[in-house]
């Protein structure tokens, strides 16, 4: 029963990390919808004016007074064109308010307060074209003439009218401002639902963990997802990507991780390449200054010193490296030892008051050579089986224990003594120097892109 209540709580927190995250998605979408309304405004109008008609009171736009009233005038002369017979009729007061109402237009230029710049200059350059003048005002003068109208055609001209100037009147928008002269902008009303949500939940899930594991505060689970913070501001909203990204990421509806491998690999090829650099030469300067002041010797030797365990690395280390010693480096350097041993004992006889008094032929002075050589060989093997056999009996190894303790506390001592000390350390910090020196030059020659390439490699095969 306790496991099917373990499952079925998983589930359902899987599930709920995924509505969450496609909450955050389209709370993004939204509002990055809102960002781009503006500068989209005339692409929707075009090919969706009932998304235009429906969002507009949310960014408080509502039609231009002077250009609503200058289509609403247009459209009133289409009416009465049918209904013209004569062309005394034709000089109506709607023609002569047109061009008033142009006038007007490039005037006051309506479209500044919408930063319609391009707009209007397209619709002059339009009507300039199409009039074949360079004067605006004369263009729409002659365009809303009698006499241009009657010669060029009611139908046609009205059509261009519609077709090139009329979608961009109809672009032109006012937009409400409050009292600090700053636009009105409603989209709150419908932000404010996400944020109570998303605060809701941020406070429930934090308490949820907090409860659950007494390692971590409250505090330190707000730390720990302070990205989720964007989603609480009304402002700079955009950045709610962050947030939005790793909630879809971490539910498993999106998998970023290829993305993120790919959009942070040249910084962090850099940015490692630099910090690996940095941080070796940090250390081995630190052990360098360790070193010729003296710390690593008494932290080495002191008695008192910290240790994270109770065994004695000195004391483990030269056991370690009396053991491949004894058993796997006296072995193959036997030979050579039998040889020096050899040289040693013939060179030794050779200078003997003995083999000088020994009479030349018959050999004789040959059998005391092969005796050397027999000495030399059973004395190499009869001392590697002593060492053998006393380091694997327990008698023998508390023997081979004390001359090792021996061993150390002279070591020690001769270690700790200044003159030695003077003529190891700058060795040690020459080496050092050397090592860092020879790391950096390395560093530099290879390229760090190729070593995350690797390292990336490595853990997606791993």
């Amino acid at each position: 029963m306790q496991k099917y209540n373990t499952s079925y709580s998983s589930f359902s927190q899987t599930w709920w990390n995924k509505l969450v995250a496609i909450i955050a998605l389209i709370n993004l979408l939204l509002v990055l919808f809102n960002l781009s309304y503006l500068p989209l405004r005339d692409v929707y109008l075009r090919n969706s004016p009932f998304l235009v008609s429906f969002y507009d009171p949310v960014k408080s736009i509502e039609p231009h007074p002077y250009t609503e009233r200058y289509i609403h005038t247009v459209d009133l002369l289409e009416q009465q064109i049918p209904k013209i017979e004569t062309e005394a009729a034709l000089k109506t007061k709607l023609l002569e308010n047109l061009r008033e109402q142009s006038t007007n237009l490039l005037i006051e230029d309506p479209f500044l307060a919408a930063n319609k710049f391009g707009t209007f200059a397209k619709l002059k350059r339009r009507m300039q074209y199409h009039m074949d003048t360079l004067s605006a005002k004369q263009a729409f003068d002659r365009f809303w003439s009698i006499e241009y109208l009657q010669n060029a055609g009611f139908d046609s001209e009205l059509s261009f009218f519609e077709r090139k100037i009329k979608p961009l009147l109809a672009a032109n928008y006012y937009r409400n401002v409050d009292e600090n002269g700053l636009f009105i902008d409603n989209f709150w009303r419908i932000d404010i639902y996400f944020i109570i949500f998303f605060v809701c939940e941020f406070l429930i899930r934090t308490f949820s963990i907090a409860r659950k594991r007494n390692d971590v505060s409250w505090w330190d689970i707000i730390l720990r997802n302070w990205y989720e913070g964007f989603l609480f501001l009304p402002f700079w909203r955009w950045l709610r990507i962050v947030p939005a990204s790793v909630k879809l990421h971490k539910s498993g509806l999106v998998d970023l991780e290829q993305t993120l491998a790919q959009v942070t690999h040249e910084p962090a090829a850099y940015l490692a390449h630099r910090a690996s650099m940095f941080i070796m030469v940090q250390l081995i300067n630190q052990t360098q200054d360790a070193i010729a002041s003296g710390e690593v010797t008494r932290a080495l030797f002191k008695k008192d010193r910290i240790e994270v365990n109770e065994v004695d690395e000195l004391d483990v280390i030269i056991d370690r490296v009396l053991q491949l010693s004894i058993y796997k480096v006296l072995p193959k350097v036997q030979p050579n030892l039998e040889d020096l041993l050899r040289h040693s004992l013939r060179k030794t006889l050779k200078s003997s008051n003995f083999y000088q008094a020994l009479p030349e032929g018959l050999g004789i002075k040959m059998i005391p050579m092969e005796l050397t050589e027999q000495i030399a060989d059973s004395l190499t093997q009869t001392v590697y089986e002593v060492l053998a056999a006393s380091y694997a009996d327990t008698e023998a190894r508390k023997l081979v224990d004390e001359s090792i303790k021996n061993f150390q506390r002279a070591l020690r001592k001769e270690l700790q003594s200044e003159k030695i000390q003077s003529e190891l350390l700058p060795l040690l910090v020459d080496l050092l120097e050397e090592l860092k020196l020879n790391y950096v030059q390395r560093s530099v020659k290879q390229d760090p892109t190729s070593t995350l390439a690797e390292a990336e490699e490595i853990r997606q095969n791993s």
